[in-house]
């Protein structure tokens, strides 16, 4: 399979930390200290359980979430507010019902530059790299749900930004449409060349699609180990080399999930 086209998309993340005023009036941190860096074409992947971080990690690099601790740079430069150089899809594909898949994907296109013939090749290219062709006037009713979660890929992709965030974007489908999804995105990210980001409670689906993975815990959020993942495409998930890469998450996860908070606990 061949390697990527990498764009620009460069991400900092440095010694971030974002606290919150829990109902009780004391401090919860939902993250501390979090440093890592995503190269330009890279995909990196979090994991970790519930309330460790995850999801608040990646809503602040989308540039929502507030006011917080260290410094988030995308090439170079500073994060502040949400920008078109930085893409979402969610769990949730969020498409309007009342818009056909083409005008769904067209309207992240709306305050773009660009004239309206530029815009719709622009879509259409993007529906045929996730495989839609033929759907264009198809509502999201009349679609699967991994057809509509390719259309939401579609949708955040196609104003070309320098990152694509994923937050647990297949989590919601049933297991063979996921690993075809899975298979999917890889595929596209490797088509696209774009740096993507994923949020998951799925570590093989992590150790299926990454370059690297990001090991979170709780209270507080936070990094305990960053696994290179090193194996060749496409990847063998039943091979010594995946498997002990899982075995490994999993003790991190387990052997991190009571450490008490002290400064060497956030060291990677």
């Amino acid at each position: 399979m061949p390697e990527p086209i990498h764009k620009q998309g460069q991400l900092e993340i440095r010694n971030v930390s974002k606290h919150y005023l829990a109902n009780d009036g004391t401090d919860f941190i939902a993250v501390k200290n979090a440093s890592f860096t995503v190269n330009a074409g890279e995909f990196v992947s979090i994991v970790g359980p519930s309330g460790c971080g995850k999801s608040t990690l990646l809503r602040l690099i989308l540039g929502l979430g507030g006011d917080y601790e260290g410094e988030i740079l995308l090439q170079n430069e500073p994060v502040r507010g949400t920008s078109l150089s930085r893409g979402i899809v969610f769990q949730d594909h969020r498409l309007l019902p009342w818009l056909t898949l083409k005008d769904n994907i067209a309207l992240s296109l709306l305050q773009a530059p660009g004239t309206k013939a530029e815009k719709e090749k622009n879509v259409a290219e993007q529906i045929a790299i996730v495989g839609l062709n033929g759907f264009e006037t198809a509502y999201p009713h009349q679609l699967s749900g991994g057809m509509a979660q390719r259309a939401a890929i579609a949708r955040a992709l196609v104003h070309q930004p320098a990152i694509l965030l994923l937050d647990e974007p297949l989590g919601a489908l049933d297991a063979i449409t996921r690993m075809r999804l899975q298979e999917e995105l890889q595929r596209i990210w490797r088509v696209e060349g774009v740096s993507m980001i994923l949020v998951t409670h799925d570590v093989e689906e992590a150790i299926f699609l990454s370059n690297k993975i990001l090991v979170m815990n709780a209270n507080p959020g936070r990094i305990v180990d960053e696994i290179p993942v090193d194996l060749h495409f496409p990847r063998d998930r039943a091979s010594t080399a995946f498997t002990d890469i899982r075995r490994r998450i999993f003790e991190l996860m387990h052997d991190n999930a009571a450490v008490p908070e002290t400064a060497d606990s956030y060291v990677i």
